[in-house]
């Protein structure tokens, strides 16, 4: 199975089909931490690697790992070969297949998106010329040729490529330390020194970066940008796979860039909710480029005296509320927790009126089966509920009463308001919040010496508990905000806030971030400096709360 360069988004439909039956997994190690999301949680594993479920293949002979799959094959388990870019082009898959064939195991090819395609895709780097483009018809007819030099090369084929006719777009598939040597000999074989060159590392995934020069200067391009050793700089393992793309179309990176130019890009943004929570925001913050870590800091816990729910659960069902109103997903979660236990469902919310405090608490609902009757037309807070809560008419409203389930620390903003409306409230515990426990040693590190870009503060009680389990934030990690008091808070935590979200959203606050990395990359640009993520520079002192 081919897996791509890379991004997992660029596996294709039958990859992940294929992944989600397998009884056993093999990768190589580029392409592992892709593909394992995508494979059954109780996947079988030969020599499990420290920490994850899939064995990490290194390089073993294509004989030795056939002899190893068969027990498996032939005990009619699905094993699966995930391989880097696609298998048709990989000498060792090939072998591999060809000793499948002669110990007559059966076997399928999923094709996977090659790096020689993929790789010039995500740096911006087309491969055919449009119309106009030296060399090229319209519609882009001029060669393509990929070609491996990773390991030894024959003069014959330098010679070959040297003497290729310029409009020949060529692709070539090398390691990092081999590049100046590979340039040289470009040049010795007949190429110009002022061809232009890209060469991209850990191409489509957000640690891609593309340099572009020619083929003279190549070498002290990669020094200057400490990627190769000089004797200032601490280079990038050499043996690190690069795709190099040697020709006039080089010079469109500039305007096709789309990749490596997101506003957050390679980022390593601090999520301190739940996976649970934070689905859709990591979602959004992938879609600028950054990398999510999600860091619970806070865990949720049954109330101390459950009577108070049971209670609630019963007038719900005897006709005691006229409304329910739910403030977030975990009350929702409670409810329906409680309703399982009863042997109910969602026809209990039968002739009861439903209010979600916003869109991601009305999906849990739609998920539970129920459809609220109001959700915030605009803030979508407890404020906002409460300007389109309906004020209690004894004419139209025959209960005067409405439950509200919600966490131990909730704010008092809801039941005020509602009783300002003449209404009744049932104000229940449906579940503790508890400060979750520390992260790994490995993350409070990365958070205290500044291994994060940014953090998301989506309340209060996250930035209190962030601290408290892993300590403060480094003074180059970028703060961002929810809202004025969340900001507030961090502040007392001698923090400084880069970004304030303009509305009480996560939505919003994570675009709020992505425009300030955008400013802070036309900022550099502008001035004619490298583009930095934050966690790359380091100011020698911390910097001080506003």
């Amino acid at each position: 199975m081919g897996a791509g360069p890379g991004d997992p988004g660029l596996l294709t439909l039958n990859a992940v089909e294929a992944l989600s039956t397998a009884d056993l997994l093999i990768a190589d190690p580029e392409i592992a931490e892709s593909v394992r999301p995508h494979c059954p949680a109780g996947i079988e594993t030969q020599s499990p690697h420290p920490d994850t479920e899939a064995f990490v293949l290194d390089e073993e002979p294509a004989a030795e790992v056939i002899a190893r799959l068969l027990p498996a094959v032939r005990s009619g388990k699905h094993v699966v070969r995930a391989v880097e870019g696609d298998p048709g082009l990989d000498g060792r898959a090939t072998e591999e297949m060809l000793a499948c064939a002669q110990a007559q195991v059966a076997f399928q090819v999923v094709p996977g998106v090659p790096q020689a395609v993929g790789v010039p895709a995500y740096a911006g780097v087309p491969l055919r010329g449009g119309a106009g483009a030296e060399g090229a018809e319209p519609g882009g007819s001029a060669d393509v040729r990929y070609v491996d030099v990773s390991g030894h090369v024959a003069d014959a084929t330098w010679t070959e490529l040297g003497e290729a006719d310029a409009s020949t777009a060529l692709v070539l598939r090398t390691v990092l330390g081999q590049v100046p040597a590979m340039a040289q000999a470009l040049v010795a074989h007949g190429r110009k020194p002022d061809t232009p060159l890209s060469i991209t590392l850990r191409g489509t995934t957000t640690r891609q970066r593309t340099y572009t020069a020619t083929l003279g200067s190549i070498a002290a391009e990669l020094k200057s940008a400490k990627v190769l050793p000089s004797p200032v700089s601490a280079p990038v393992d050499p043996a690190s796979s690069v795709i190099a793309v040697l020709g006039e179309r080089v010079a469109h990176r500039q305007e096709l860039s789309w990749f490596e130019t997101k506003p957050m890009f390679g980022w390593n943004v601090l999520v301190p909710r739940t996976k649970d929570q934070a689905g859709a925001l990591c979602e959004q913050l992938r879609s600028y480029g950054a990398v999510p870590h999600e860091v619970p800091t806070i865990a949720v816990e049954p109330p101390r005296t459950p009577q108070q729910m049971e209670r609630a659960i019963k007038g719900l069902v005897t006709g005691r509320y006229e409304w329910i109103a739910f403030t977030s997903v975990n009350a929702v979660k409670a409810v329906r927790e409680k309703f399982e236990e009863y042997g109910l469902d969602a026809r209990a919310f039968a002739g009861i009126k439903v209010a979600a405090v916003g869109a991601t608490t009305a999906q849990a609902l739609v998920d539970f089966g129920v459809k609220p009757d109001l959700v915030p037309s605009g803030e979508q807070s407890a404020a906002g509920l409460l300007e389109d809560w309906p004020p209690y008419d004894p004419v139209f409203d025959p209960i005067d009463r409405v439950l509200l389930p919600r966490a131990d620390i909730a704010t008092e903003t809801l039941v005020a308001g509602l009783i300002e409306l003449g209404w009744e409230v049932d104000d229940v515990t449906a579940y503790r919040t508890v400060r979750a426990s520390p992260p790994p040693a490995p993350t409070r590190e990365a958070i205290k010496g500044g291994g994060f870009d940014a953090v998301l503060f989506t309340s209060s009680s996250t930035v209190r508990n962030l601290v408290g389990i892993a300590g403060k934030p480094h003074n180059v990690t970028v703060i961002a905000c929810i809202g004025p008091a969340t900001a507030k808070t961090a502040e007392e935590h001698g923090l400084r806030v880069d970004v304030l979200s303009p509305a009480p959203s996560v939505a919003a606050l994570a675009e709020a971030l992505a425009a300030f990395g955008a400013q802070r990359r036309d900022a550099a640009l502008a001035a004619g400096e490298p583009v930095y993520r934050p966690s790359e520079r380091r100011p020698g002192s911390r910097r001080k709360a506003r």
